[in-house]
């Protein structure tokens, strides 16, 4: 499972506490999730696309996520 989660987390200036708070589970379960090593529930996975306001498919992917930057720039062209 891939996921933007690091990335989104940077842009809102969220920590994982705070993450980890807002979605019921410990922080070092964010980490886990991050890093791959662990592959959320759907419900954890819905709860935390609704945290960041996002569709559940633009924070998780089965296949690699193309990079932020180059997503907006083929949107652009």
């Amino acid at each position: 499972m891939h996921d933007r989660i690091a990335v989104l987390r940077a842009d809102r200036g969220v920590s994982r506490k705070e993450l980890a708070e807002a979605v019921g589970v410990h922080p070092q379960t964010i980490g886990y999730v991050e890093r791959g090593e662990y592959s959320p529930s759907l419900a954890l996975a819905l709860r935390i696309a609704r945290f960041f306001d996002l569709p559940v498919e633009a924070v998780f992917s089965l296949d690699p996520l193309p990079s932020l930057s180059s997503e907006l720039l083929r949107r652009t062209s």
